[in-house]
């Protein structure tokens, strides 16, 4: 690996130790194996455990042909400019981030990332408003002179704060505290009292939501009002989404918007490899939606959804064969 994606190792390694001491193994330095490198998200959302358990497939069921290492990242931003510049071979990234890079908005405004290639979707991601029940935040608009977590700058939810935010009238500039946590220190942050509230985009059920669930009371506020279903309408990478009661521990239902998650690559990596690597995932399809509840509902024709950038190439030969493309 080149001095570049070391040092994406070595990030990412040191992130994997200060979230809970997991062990992190060198990649295998074999001269047969090509190693892959894909990035996800913070460790406790569920982008990390698509990086972390298509790379486990992959390692599984290539005959020792790769190495893959899946690794915390930064999100969505951070995950596109990393595949571009050619320091991950893959990356995850919510279909929004996908469609702004690739259409040169938003984060690009104007410098479309042109190497930019879908490979295929995952689960889809609800945007949600989470806070304390003690925190006095019975709508969006009490958000006014609190503190919230608007997401790490580079992460999806940051982007999508910044969305939703004004559709209620909120400047995120001055009408709020606004943090920029990782979601793992966001979420222990809102029990601590530190935040009032988080914004997170992330698929359900996490980890991230569960794990202050357990430790104070919660709510997820409503973000379906007129001018979110306006916001979306012309927008074919968002949808409407209503989640039941105690799909997290005490919370009633709730209705938001969602993206869907994507895994992305460059134009530049190989059709080979992408070929192996999707051919690889979906005929093991089955036992990766095992590995976590939000793959389970994961079906092969919404795999081929929510795809804003072109297909790559190695990705298409496989849909070709299956008669999908």
């Amino acid at each position: 690996m080149s001095n570049y994606r070391n040092s994406i190792l070595s990030v990412a390694a040191a992130a994997v130790m200060a979230f809970g001491g997991m062990s992190v193994h060198a990649p295998d330095a074999s001269a047969q194996q090509r190693d892959i490198l894909i990035g996800g998200g913070s460790v406790t959302g569920v982008y990390y455990q698509v990086a972390l358990q298509t790379c486990q497939i992959m390692n599984k069921h290539s005959g020792g042909k790769y190495n893959c290492v899946g690794r915390p990242a930064l999100g969505s931003v951070f995950n596109i400019n990393a595949v571009d510049r050619g320091l991950l071979d893959f990356g995850v990234a919510q279909s929004d981030r996908n469609w702004q890079a690739a259409n040169g908005s938003a984060d690009w405004e104007g410098k479309p990332v042109e190497n930019l290639r879908s490979v295929f979707s995952m689960h889809p991601e609800a945007v949600l408003l989470v806070t304390r029940m003690d925190a006095g935040i019975n709508s969006v608009e009490d958000l006014k002179g609190k503190t919230v977590n608007i997401g790490n700058p580079g992460s999806g939810q940051r982007g999508n704060s910044m969305d939703f935010l004004p559709l209620y009238g909120i400047n995120p500039d001055t009408d709020i505290k606004a943090e920029g946590l990782q979601q793992g220190e966001a979420s222990r942050a809102l029990v601590d009292k530190k935040v009032d509230a988080f914004v997170y985009t992330v698929g359900m059920p996490s980890a991230a939501i569960e794990e202050p669930a357990n430790s104070t009371d919660i709510k997820i506020l409503d973000l379906n009002s007129d001018a979110v279903k306006a916001f979306i309408s012309d927008k074919p990478y968002y949808v409407l989404a209503k989640y039941p009661a105690d799909m997290v521990k005490g919370v009633g239902p709730f209705e938001t918007y969602a993206v869907k998650a994507t895994v992305v690559t460059s134009a530049d990596v190989d059709d080979q490899l992408v070929y192996d690597y999707t051919k690889t995932v979906f005929e093991n399809l089955e036992e990766l939606k095992k590995t976590h509840a939000a793959f389970r509902v994961l079906e092969p024709k919404d795999m081929l959804g929510g795809l804003s950038a072109q297909i790559h190439p190695g990705a298409m030969k496989y849909y070709k064969e299956r008669g999908w493309m």
